[in-house]
C-alpha cells in the first residue's frame, strides 16, 4: 500500500511576486487534498517518511515556506512572519485550486497551520499539529524586547555583506545540522540536506535563508492564541512527543501559557495526544504517529466526505 504513495510523488512550483515557492505532491491528483507545512529551519523532506504511511486516497503537498529548501528567499529587507507565511500558503492553496483541505503542521508550520485555520475556518477540514500546540504565545511584558531584537537583527544584517555564506563539505554540513538538531537521525539529517544544501564552487552551502534565525517581530499573547483557536473551524488532533518542545520549555509561565492552549482544545472536544520520542518524532520514527493521523484523516475527514 505504501509503495503507490511512494512513486507518485513530483516535484512542483508555485509563482509568486518575489520568485517561486517549491515543493512536492503524493498521491492521486484527485485525492483529497493534505498541504504539510514543516518546521523552523526544515524544508518539506520533513514529510518524506511520514506520507508513505498515510492514508493512499488523499493528495499530499509539502511546500517549502519561503526562505527554506528550494523556495525563493524574500526580498531583502523584508521580515519572516507568521501573517506572512500565512498569506503564502493561501497563495499556494489558490494555484493549486484548492477550496477544502486538511493542513498537516510540524512545529513552526503548525503555528502557520493553526493561523491560516482560523483566518480562513471555511477552507479547513482537518488540521494536525505535531510537537507543537498551533499557538506559541509570549508573555505580554516579554514583547517589546523581541520586537526590538528582531528589528536590530534585521538593520544590522542590511549593513553586512551579502556574499559571504560559509561554504562547507557534504560532511561538515550534516554535522552542523546534526549539532543544531541533535534528535536527528543520521537519515533524516541526510533527508533535509537533499534540499538544505546547495551546491557551489568549493562545496555547498546552506539554502536557508539568514534571516529566518532571526527573532520573529509579529507575536501573539495567550489572549490572541485563545481567541484564534476559538474561529478554528476543523477537527483538531494536536500530537506531542514526550521528549519534544513542551518537554523541552524552561520556563514555567511558557508551560502555564501552553497548558492553556492544551486545555482549551481539550474543551472544544479536539484530541491531544502523546508519544514516544522528540521534536522530529515523525520524520525520526514515523511509525509512531502515522496510526493516529490515519486514523483521524479517516474519522474525521474522509468518512464525513461521504456523508456530507
Amino acid at each position: 500500500m505504501s509503495s503507490t504513495v511512494k512513486q507518485a510523488v513530483s516535484e512542483l512550483s508555485v509563482l509568486v511576486p518575489w520568485g517561486e515557492i517549491r515543493g512536492k505532491a503524493w498521491g492521486p491528483d484527485h485525492g483529497h487534498p493534505v498541504l504539510c507545512l514543516h518546521g523552523w529551519a526544515d524544508n518539506c523532506g520533513s514529510f518524506n517518511t511520514l506520507i508513505p504511511l498515510l492514508p493512499t486516497e488523499c493528495r499530499y503537498v509539502a511546500v517549502d515556506m519561503p526562505g527554506h529548501g528550494l523556495s525563493s528567499h524574500r526580498p531583502p529587507g523584508v521580515f519572516y512572519s507568521f501573517p506572512a507565511y500565512v498569506a503564502d500558503v493561501r497563495r499556494v492553496v489558490d494555484d493549486l485550486g484548492w477550496t477544502k483541505f486538511s493542513i498537516i503542521g510540524h512545529s513552526m508550520g503548525s503555528n502557520i497551520a493553526a493561523m491560516f485555520s482560523a483566518l480562513f475556518p471555511e477552507m479547513v477540514d482537518g488540521l494536525v499539529l505535531l510537537d507543537f500546540p498551533g499557538f506559541f504565545p509570549t508573555v505580554m511584558s516579554d514583547i517589546p524586547k523581541i520586537m526590538k531584537q528582531g528589528i536590530e537583527e534585521m538593520l544590522q544584517f542590511d549593513k553586512g555583506k551579502k556574499d559571504n555564506q560559509r561554504v562547507y563539505t557534504y560532511e561538515k554540513a550534516a554535522e552542523r545540522l546534526s549539532t543544531a538538531n541533535p534528535t536527528l537521525t543520521e537519515a533524516s539529517v541526510r533527508t533535509l540536506l537533499e534540499r538544505g544544501l546547495t551546491q557551489t564552487e568549493g562545496g555547498f552551502v546552506f539554502s536557508r535563508d539568514l534571516r529566518v534565525n532571526f527573532k520573529n517581530i509579529v507575536r501573539t499573547t495567550l489572549e490572541q492564541g485563545l481567541e484564534m483557536q476559538s474561529r478554528i473551524q476543523a477537527a483538531v488532533l494536536v500530537v506531542l512527543a514526550d521528549k519534544g518542545f513542551v518537554a523541552g520549555l524552561s520556563k514555567i509561565n511558557e508551560h502555564k501559557l501552553i497548558t492553556q492552549l492544551l486545555q482549551d482544545y481539550r474543551g472544544r472536544n479536539h484530541s491531544v495526544v502523546t508519544v514516544p520520542g522528540d521534536h522530529h518524532v515523525h520524520l525520526n520514527n514515523p511509525e509512531a504517529v502515522a496510526p493516529l493521523i490515519s486514523d483521524f484523516l479517516q474519522t474525521k475527514v474522509l468518512s464525513q466526505q461521504l456523508t456530507d
